[in-house]
């Protein structure tokens, strides 16, 4: 739930491991698969047990162009794969919502100001890769994922393998928590040079949401 809906809407591990073309893969290879199979039936079996959730979001985004990083702190509010909201209360305020088909970004005070941004379809279709009953395959032919396993969770590391990411980032790394398989934290490291991690902490699963809080301008 958590997990889909933010990859949607944004989209110190060993080497990748992958195999060259026409050549078996090795023990570590299916090992690797093996273990990425697994995780990711534990992510589809969360996303249809907890249709809603709510918690405390850290940002941390660093960059060339920032003298020391930028700590944001929040809370988020999701509900199944079509709403969410961030609004983060220091060190500034910044009101992130999306629902259905558009996204409302809500910066400055004691004017605020508001982007409307209509990203519904684009996040349908990347929805729709990521639910069909292939849904790992088709995310392999676009990332290189190496996966690994600790005694508190997983980890997965997705390193662009087609174009069309490699303009925007440079890797993603997820963290899920055992042995419910929800997200923990995501880092996002861009090809702009901005490098953003978020820390989550779940509060409530499948508690009702008011739909004030998923409320967006739509022109």
């Amino acid at each position: 739930m958590v997990l889909r809906v933010i990859l949607a809407a944004g989209l110190a591990l060993p080497p990748v491991l992958s195999c060259a073309a026409g050549r078996p893969p090795d023990a570590a290879t299916e090992a690797n698969d093996l273990l990425l199979r697994r995780i990711w039936g534990g992510v589809q079996e969360a996303q249809n047990k907890y249709t809603t959730g709510s918690g405390v979001i850290t940002e941390t985004r660093t960059s060339l162009l920032l003298a020391k990083p930028l700590v944001l702190h929040g809370k988020f509010f999701a509900a199944g794969l079509t709403r969410f909201s961030v609004e983060y209360s220091a060190p500034q305020r910044v009101r992130v919502v999306f629902n259905q088909d558009y996204l409302n970004v809500t910066t400055g005070a004691p004017r605020p100001n508001t982007e409307v941004i209509r990203i519904g379809e684009h996040v349908r279709r990347t929805q729709a890769y990521f639910s069909k009953e292939n849904s790992l395959a088709n995310l392999k032919q676009s990332f290189a994922i190496s996966a690994r396993e600790d005694r508190t969770g997983y980890e997965m590391k997705l390193v662009p393998a087609s174009g069309r990411f490699r303009k925007k980032i440079n890797y993603i790394i997820v963290r899920l928590a055992k042995p419910d398989f929800l997200l923990r934290s995501l880092e996002v490291d861009g090809a702009s040079g901005v490098h953003s991690r978020f820390d989550i902490q779940l509060e409530a699963l499948n508690r009702p949401i008011a739909d004030e809080v998923f409320k967006v301008y739509r022109p």
